[in-house]
């Protein structure tokens, strides 16, 4: 239940844009509440949420803590996949996250548990609108699931960020309603599995085509059992995982037959999406519905080559870790000085420049400068620089991925199979055959790594598989460094706060 210390008069109402021109809900500007939707109104307040963890300028540019370089440094720097190496003036980032010299007074942890937070309020502030109103017809019921599967993926960053966090359930109408004790982080995961079990109960198997990519059961249930699999709780997650299999027909889930085009526009929303947030970027908008997620990590370079900052980029690792044949990586890594692969891979056919600041490049956000002008919005510049990427936080061959290993894990290595060889048929890869237990876990690890390169996934599969001090170690990594000190400014405003106990 969402509760409030006082009375409050109203709630905080989500940006409404006054574009109506467009009737999807993805075109009518992303995933955003709009003027049809009656400001003010529970549907709009929950619609807004999509728009609020993407960037929108008009929510306080929560999706800086979410798609922007703090939320890629902490996602993806810390692994052995990405680094930021082509900023040069970014030596201080690469010493804070490639190299694990965390500190409390690191501006990007702050950012990213700043936004986190606001988001939790926003989320909780729809809550208390149907709550208050004592909303429980149906369509309500989705717009709290909606809610409840957005704070709980907050919580699901936080957590596996910091560890122990407060949680907060409730409306702040003052700064000191926000003074609250860190919950332990067993907690935190059952607050986390009781949004999503409501969530997956409340939302739609599939929505009509107007509403693509707004948050269904199958998002939920993903979601809750990744979630799960963090706590070795296999049996539970495979259940849920052999569930959104079971509905891959009704949902329109499955994989596209080229890997590379999964990361493409004609793969945003597609059969592959479980779980995506939106953006977009047209001439005039400015930067309301555009996203960081891209132009963090575009190639950094000069004039037609100018696409973006170039913030985690492939480590020589990675590169050397794909097997021979392995589709993937012709999708995954941009080279210096060497063609982009063309059309087949998801290249243009272009030559890259022999870039001295960077020898790979992250091919999954990668446009190129005709896209700018086509998309009439000019040079690359600040406003226009690869913002239009959508960012695919679970997609179906995670849904795969994650039921192999829960199976494996589960002593079930044989049901594990046909998941794991739909994937790897897709890359190229020979089917797998083995049923023995350790060692279906190491190709299943490996595969992981394969399929979501640059992904954001590999730092925190290392450390819920007990791997990261043996693969990190040589970067500086030991075990505290699975989580995040506090941030000063967050303890500075919140006295209960205490220090994690290895900082």
């Amino acid at each position: 239940m969402i509760k409030s210390k006082h009375i409050v008069p109203l709630v905080l109402i989500f940006v409404i844009s006054t574009v109506t021109g467009c009737e999807k809900f993805l075109d009518r500007k992303p995933l955003q509440a709009t003027i049809e939707d009656i400001p003010g109104a529970l549907d709009g307040q929950a619609k807004g949420l999509y728009g609020a963890i993407r960037n929108s300028a008009n929510d306080p540019y929560i999706g800086d803590g979410f798609q922007n370089i703090p939320w890629i440094a902490m996602n993806g720097f810390r692994s052995d996949d990405g680094e930021v190496v082509a900023d040069p003036g970014a030596s201080a980032w690469n010493q804070t996250y490639d190299r694990f010299q965390y500190t409390k007074d690191d501006w990007g942890a702050g950012l990213y548990w700043d936004k986190h937070y606001v988001m939790i309020g926003q989320c909780n502030s729809v809550l208390y609108t149907a709550e208050s109103g004592n909303f429980t017809d149906e369509r309500s019921m989705v717009n709290r699931a909606e809610a409840r599967f957005f704070r709980a993926y907050t919580y699901f960053d936080l957590v596996r960020t910091f560890g122990d966090v407060p949680i907060i359930d409730f409306i702040i109408t003052k700064p000191t309603d926000g003074e609250v004790e860190k919950s332990n982080a067993d907690a935190v995961w059952t607050f986390i599995d009781e949004d999503l079990a409501f969530a997956e109960m409340h939302l739609p198997l599939v929505w009509e085509e107007k509403y693509a990519g707004r948050l269904t059961s199958g998002a939920a249930k993903s979601l809750r059992a990744k979630a799960l699999m963090y706590k070795q709780r296999w049996s539970e997650a495979l259940g849920l995982l052999t569930q959104v299999i079971n509905s891959e027909s009704a949902a329109g889930y499955g994989l596209l037959d080229d890997y590379w085009r999964v990361f493409k526009e004609e793969g945003e929303l597609g059969p592959e999406s479980v779980f995506e947030i939106q953006a977009s970027k047209e001439a005039g908008d400015g930067n309301i519905y555009w996203s960081r997620l891209g132009q963090s990590q575009g190639v950094r370079g000069s004039g037609t080559w100018d696409l973006g900052w170039g913030w985690n980029t492939p480590t020589q690792d990675l590169v050397d870790s794909y097997d021979d044949g392995d589709k993937r990586k012709a999708a995954t890594i941009l080279y210096s000085n060497q063609s982009d692969g063309g059309p087949s891979t998801g290249g243009y056919g272009l030559t890259l420049p022999n870039l001295t600041n960077a020898k790979f490049w992250n091919k999954k956000v990668y446009n190129n400068f005709e896209r700018y002008l086509d998309a009439g919005l000019g040079t690359p510049n600040n406003e226009a620089q690869n913002t239009w990427i959508n960012h695919r936080v679970i997609r179906y061959a995670d849904v795969l991925l994650m039921a192999a290993e829960a199976a494996n894990e589960d002593g079930k290595s044989a049901e594990a199979l046909p998941w794991l060889n739909r994937v790897r048929q897709r890359a190229g890869l020979e089917p797998v055959t083995t049923t023995e237990q350790v060692t279906l876990r190491e190709i299943i690890k490996k595969e992981r790594r394969a399929e979501f390169g640059m992904e954001y996934e590999r730092f925190f599969d290392l450390v819920r598989w007990g791997d990261a001090v043996e693969v990190l170690g040589p970067l500086g990594y030991q075990n505290k460094h699975r989580y995040f000190p506090i941030p000063t400014p967050a303890l500075n405003a919140n006295p209960k706060l205490t220090q994690n106990p290895e900082w």
